[in-house]
């Protein structure tokens, strides 16, 4: 990463099938809502570039199909991510209670270098509707176990879309730029202990002949004593 370059972040959408990730993304990328339901087949894909503190990135933002037959993409799709959003729909209990599988599911196949760093948003969504089944207290309790940040929104609404994906954005900037560091770090560690093997190296190719005509010149010296 340089400073000249727009960082590109990485962001999952998972949840339950019908929670309304595509809904959610479509609204805050395309600025639009339809009532028609569409079921991801596989996984979707959208881009759009955005400011975070003051400095430009490019979000490529992926959706994924929350049916069982479509798991076996996990493992492709996950790796390379900085940022996960859970989402659930606060009108099904069900889909909450399935995030917490969807997020050990997403630590197996994306395989981040440090599980316990990773940055995961939890994503209420449809609170337009009527009847709701999860209350804001029980999310948020549970993301404070986990460690997560929560919000609430409404991709029909337009509400909370925008300030979701701005924070998962912020998360997923910082883990790539501490990646990057440590990266960096141990490229530095590396390049440094090859230039001291190298200069050891040279240093004993360079003692040694002097090292070898001393040792010769102490030996003939003390062999024309001996005849002496």
């Amino acid at each position: 990463m340089t400073e000249w370059n727009t960082p590109h972040l990485k962001l999952i959408l998972i949840g339950n099938s019908g929670v309304g990730k595509s809904s959610f993304m479509t609204r805050f990328v395309d600025h639009r809502f339809t009532n028609l339901y569409r079921a991801t087949i596989g996984v979707d894909f959208l881009t759009k570039e955005i400011t975070v503190d003051r400095r430009p990135v490019i979000l490529q933002i992926w959706d994924t199909a929350g049916t069982e037959r479509f798991h076996s993409l996990g493992s492709s799709l996950y790796r390379g991510a900085q940022c996960c959003l859970l989402v659930f729909d606060v009108t099904s209990s069900v889909s909450f209670e399935a995030l917490d599988v969807w997020k050990k599911e997403f630590l197996v196949q994306a395989c981040p270098s440090d599980p316990a760093a990773f940055p995961f948003i939890v994503l209420g969504n449809k609170i337009d509707l009527d009847h709701r089944q999860v209350s804001t207290s029980k999310a948020q309790k549970w993301c404070v176990d986990i460690g997560a940040e929560y919000f609430e929104s409404s991709a029909k609404e337009d509400i909370g879309v925008d300030k979701t994906f701005h924070s998962a954005a912020r998360a997923a900037l910082h883990l790539k730029v501490t990646m990057w560091r440590m990266e960096e770090t141990s490229r530095l560690q590396t390049h440094n202990r090859t230039r001291s093997k190298e200069l050891k190296n040279a240093i004993v190719e360079a003692t040694t002949p002097a090292l070898l005509f001393s040792i010769t010149s102490i030996t003939t010296s003390e062999e024309n004593n001996q005849r002496h």
